[in-house]
């Protein structure tokens, strides 16, 4: 049997009370859902669909922007380099900068921009500029 004094006790205790590493914000590509899951918190949320596209997570505690949904990302992604072939460049070189898509999305509608999708999009590029997420466009890429 071991015995340990209450100074190695403590220290012991002091390890395991440090706080967790600091959340990182996150941007990940499904290739099997065909999606990209955006995190800037980990703070339990509430999804609400924007469009065919995004459906933008919010924090349940403060109601704020935390994440978003990215469906149909090679559908999207093909239709925007056929309306804008620069688009291309943007995406084909190894990682991509969220905001990027975001920013296609609103540029490439043809309708009147509506108040909250519109508001919605401007929160997820600024986070994804701040926090300057990308995703691997490996599997976003089209021919």
């Amino acid at each position: 049997m071991t015995v340990t004094s209450n100074e190695e006790f403590a220290k012991r205790m002091m390890l395991l009370a440090q706080p967790a590493e600091r959340f990182k914000a996150t941007a990940t590509y499904d290739p099997d859902g065909d999606c990209i899951e955006f995190l800037v918190s980990p703070d339990p949320f509430y999804a609400e669909r924007v469009d065919d596209l995004v459906t933008v997570y919010y924090s349940q505690a403060t109601n704020e922007v935390i994440g978003s949904l990215v469906k149909g990302v090679r559908r999207f992604c093909k239709t925007i380099v056929q309306q804008m072939p620069g688009f291309k460049i943007e995406i084909c070189d190894g990682r991509v900068s969220l905001a990027h898509i975001f920013r296609a999305r609103l540029w490439s509608t043809s309708l009147e921009p509506q108040p909250l999708p519109t508001l919605a999009y401007r929160k997820l590029i600024a986070m994804a500029e701040q926090t300057e997420v990308e995703v691997d466009a490996g599997e976003l890429c089209v021919a």
